[in-house]
């Protein structure tokens, strides 16, 4: 409980003032605000000489407020630890970021973070299918959600609000066989999209819908809760979010900064996110509780260059066929 209270505190004076004194680190972050705080301090009690002050909130939110900073030539953020590689792309072509080639870095794919060192994926947060147990049908496939026993009975994010969504929808529109013919049969079909994973969670949870595209971690910690909910990876494949660590090129605290990516990305960073639920980036760490092997898990390609490029139509693409949602 004291955690919680001095995490709330923390968040709350982080967005009316930063303290005075300069911390040693500022970490600006998407994660959910108990996950940030289990982030920290884990990193903290690896290198008790360096203090961390962090600002949570969604994606959107922080990159509003940092390039707020950025145009008004006082940038207060060390380092970024938020939902997507596209999000990062952006900022490296911005020249916003300053490279670091992380030693940790021989340890994980070499699609997971940016050859040239600007960033680096945390963990893999995939989007498939969530449904209530009292579904008729049990889907093992993205297509089973544009069926007759599907109609009207399935729900989604909205890229338009979650970056996660967004990624999901961009992932799915480039698979052979899906593409936004997908997003066109299942808008035909009655399904919906709007707000973000949390609102679709609860929709399934409740019965007010059978079947949902969401996170993976949300159902299957609730399901361990007791919901009425099962996952399901399915067969075609499932979007992934990384949860992208990388240093703002204007760090006052640049080697504070590499040994937080360098702590991120080691193996107890990634045993400390795995503690959290979440699939863990780097090769050779065990999955968390309720996942499947790692292998039998089939993440799909995004390219994050050519997926910052498209935004814009793949955003108008998607409203097309969900606008009366």
């Amino acid at each position: 409980m004291k955690t919680l209270v001095s995490a709330a505190a923390l968040l709350a004076a982080s967005f009316s003032a930063m303290p005075a004194l300069a911390a040693n680190l500022v970490l600006y972050t998407s994660q959910p605000n108990e996950d940030a705080q289990a982030t920290v301090d884990g990193f903290m009690a690896a290198n008790p000489d360096i203090k961390v002050d962090w600002v949570r909130d969604g994606t959107p939110k922080i990159m509003a407020r940092l390039q707020a900073e950025i145009a008004a030539g006082n940038p207060v953020a060390d380092v970024l630890l938020i939902a997507d590689t596209v999000t990062l792309e952006r900022l490296k072509q911005d020249g916003k970021l300053v490279a670091y080639k992380s030693p940790q870095a021989v340890n994980y794919d070499a699609s997971l973070y940016d050859k040239d060192g600007y960033y680096y994926s945390t963990k893999l947060i995939t989007t498939g299918i969530v449904y209530n147990t009292a579904a008729g049908m049990k889907p093992t496939s993205w297509q089973d959600l544009t069926k007759p026993e599907a109609r009207n009975l399935a729900t989604m994010p909205s890229p338009l609000t979650s970056g996660a969504a967004l990624i999901h929808a961009q992932t799915l529109a480039g698979v052979e066989g899906l593409g936004w013919d997908y997003y066109k049969a299942l808008g035909e079909n009655g399904a919906t999209a709007a707000g973000g994973n949390g609102a679709v969670l609860k929709a399934v949870a409740a019965g007010e819908k059978a079947y949902g595209m969401v996170v993976d971690y949300m159902p299957i910690r609730e399901k361990a809760k007791g919901a009425p909910v099962e996952f399901v990876f399915p067969s075609e494949g499932v979007s992934a979010v990384t949860e992208p660590v990388g240093i703002l090129a204007s760090s006052k605290n640049i080697e504070a900064a590499q040994k937080f990516v360098d702590h991120v990305l080691s193996v107890e960073g990634q045993q400390g996110f795995v503690k959290l639920g979440y699939i863990p980036a780097r090769n050779g760490i065990a999955m968390p509780e309720g996942f499947p092997a790692r292998e039998t898990i089939r993440v799909l390609p995004l390219d994050a260059a050519t997926a910052l490029k498209d935004t814009q139509a793949d955003l108008t693409s998607f409203s097309g066929y969900f606008s009366a949602n």
